[in-house]
């Protein structure tokens, strides 16, 4: 069971999934502040504004169909 993240001075890799799963963590508003600072080392800032940005349109887009869908019937 090793892990490359576990070795001192072996970075792990940013992942675009990491950064999604940062991103919900923040939507949801529950993180222990040491899976913060783990995730704020492991990410890159780029993937995570672009995961931001476009969860919020997925969400958005989904709150008017949803709206749209409700007040149709």
């Amino acid at each position: 069971m090793s892990d490359s993240s576990a070795v001192p001075g072996i970075a792990a890799r940013p992942s675009v999934l990491r950064s999604l799963k940062t991103v919900a963590w923040s939507f949801i508003g529950i993180r222990s502040r040491a899976g913060f600072e783990e995730d704020a080392a492991k990410v890159n800032p780029l993937h995570v504004l672009l995961a931001g940005v476009i969860t919020v349109l997925v969400l958005v887009v989904s709150l008017i169909g949803v709206a749209t869908w409700v007040v149709g019937k």
